[in-house]
């Protein structure tokens, strides 16, 4: 499992450039037939544009990347959205540039620029977020301790603090980075004299935003 940066949700945005009007839509996918779908789906809403050019990356490695310039110049349309997605690290998502023609030729380089704007647009709209591998950890402690706990994870921001449950004892449920699992686990030892029981589970994938979870 590795951590990678995606869109959180659905997103549009519109930007009219020397008359010609263009609109940029982003959505998260997990296979080619989400992505295709999408694509459908934007081409039939718009059916008299200009051009509908779409792109997509899909894989935590990037492994399947598809674009089309859909009868724009070519290299000027999918391929620097293409590009740039790959650039900024993000992958899993679908990005299709609807264009309405205005009546002024915008040059090569203005239509690089367009589609670019276009889809940073749409990817500002649908939220840039990072899908981090966490460690899942429940900590079972007497009460006394749990202060201790908490006051040295204010100086651990890596360290997400999940769930509490309040029982005869608390049980505290952690993510954190899997590299730093073994040497925090010595760390519960030392804070409470080896007097906390460790569960830890699989792996997971957060949603995250500057290291936060993120809620949209």
């Amino acid at each position: 499992m590795k951590s990678y940066k995606t869109v959180y949700a659905y997103g549009e945005g519109e930007l009219n450039i020397n008359k010609s009007r263009f609109i940029g839509y982003a959505t998260p996918v997990e296979s080619e037939e989400d992505a295709v779908s999408f694509i459908e789906k934007i081409r039939k809403k718009h059916w008299n544009a200009t051009h509908n050019v779409p792109v997509y990356i899909i894989g935590e490695d990037m492994t399947l990347q598809r674009y089309s310039d859909d009868g724009e110049p070519s290299g000027t349309a999918g391929v620097p959205v293409l590009e740039m997605l790959k650039k900024e690290g993000i992958t899993n998502i679908c990005v299709v540039m609807t264009r309405y023609f205005g009546g002024v030729k915008l040059g090569t380089g203005g239509l690089v620029r367009a589609y670019t704007q276009t889809a940073k647009a749409a990817l500002e709209a649908a939220g840039v977020v990072e899908k981090s591998v966490y460690t899942v950890m429940d900590c079972e402690m007497d009460y006394h301790f749990h202060g201790k706990i908490r006051n040295h994870l204010m100086d651990r921001p890596e360290i997400i603090v999940g769930e509490t449950v309040y029982t005869d004892k608390v049980i505290a449920t952690l993510y954190l980075p899997p590299d730093i699992l073994d040497a925090f686990k010595n760390d519960l030892v030392e804070w409470t004299s080896d007097q906390v029981t460790i569960v830890i589970h699989e792996d997971i994938y957060l949603t995250t935003k500057g290291g936060k979870v993120y809620n949209g």
